[in-house]
């Protein structure tokens, strides 16, 4: 009985899967003892670089919507820098005007302190002449009274006609 049980195929069959079974899994222990002493340092490279390129996607990933973002700022500050620039040059050219003015008026400024150095060293000298034909006229005011009232006599000396100042007589 138990020769004829052997002998069915199932049962033999079975059996030489069973066999093939204890055979792979120690197989397997024994080998994964080995590998794990025996790994190859290329399979630890190649992890290490899809570690690396993984980090360098996501890094690129985030660099590329950090670029976006700052392309669309970009976008949106670049009226007002537009503008800035603008008001920066009209002030610019205000500012090359006010120059040129004040260059103009600063000319004129010294042109008109001259003029009126000159006025007042004119107006100095007329005063002075002024003052000239004051005594002058105050002089000769004084002799016509002096005249008038027959102070002053004139002495003719070859002539009659002819009266001398060198030669004037005080009583």
């Amino acid at each position: 009985m138990w020769a004829e049980f052997f002998l069915n195929p199932f049962v033999v069959a079975f059996g030489g899967f069973l066999l093939g079974v204890l055979l792979a899994s120690s197989r397997h222990r024994i080998a994964a003892r080995t590998v794990t002493k025996d790994r190859d340092p290329r399979d630890a490279r190649i992890r290490a670089q899809d570690a690396e390129l993984s980090i360098a996607r996501k890094n690129g990933e985030e660099l590329k919507s950090d670029v976006e973002r700052l392309n669309e700022e970009l976008k949106e500050i670049l009226p007002g820098i537009e503008s800035r620039d603008k008001t920066i040059t009209e002030q610019q050219a205000t500012i090359e005007q006010l120059r040129s003015d004040l260059a103009s008026s600063v000319k004129k400024t010294r042109e008109l302190r001259a003029e009126l150095a000159n006025r007042a060293t004119e107006n100095v000298h007329a005063e002075a002449k002024i003052r000239e034909v004051e005594t002058e006229l105050s002089i000769v005011q004084a002799s016509t009274d002096l005249i008038s009232t027959g102070v002053l006599n004139y002495i003719d000396d070859d002539d009659d006609t002819l009266a001398s100042e060198d030669k004037v007589s005080v009583y």
